[in-house]
């Protein structure tokens, strides 16, 4: 669950809550962290928080050998991010959510079979 520490500490890279968020105990109390408004999310986070999703996703499935396999044995089937309460990176309680982490799943999914076919 690195990946939350990361995703979240991003939020506020540069800064001393991105150190904080780095040392909580768990991923749970990272993304608290990082959803409280109270701290300042730096000025680019709308344009930059993808990439730096992706990029996070990515490491996770390279490092982790057994969910690579998981992720790769959906062959081409599109990939949801079942998230009633979230209509960006999910699905949305009625389906018309962006799904960006399914989006990016998928992403994820054609660079880890390309790889694999060097």
């Amino acid at each position: 669950m690195q990946e939350v520490y990361y995703f979240q500490a991003q939020k506020f890279v540069g800064t001393p809550h991105a150190d904080q968020i780095r040392q909580v105990k768990t991923p749970k109390d990272a993304a608290r962290m990082g959803r409280e408004r109270s701290r300042p999310l730096r000025p680019d986070w709308e344009q930059v928080k993808d990439d730096i999703m992706r990029k996070a996703v990515l490491r996770k499935f390279e490092t982790h050998a057994d969910i690579r396999e998981e992720l790769l044995s959906t062959g081409d089937e599109l990939i949801v991010e079942n998230a009633p309460g979230d209509y960006y990176w999910g699905c949305g309680a009625d389906g018309s959510g962006k799904n960006m982490l399914g989006q990016i799943l998928v992403e994820v999914r054609e660079i880890l079979r390309l790889s694999n076919q060097q």
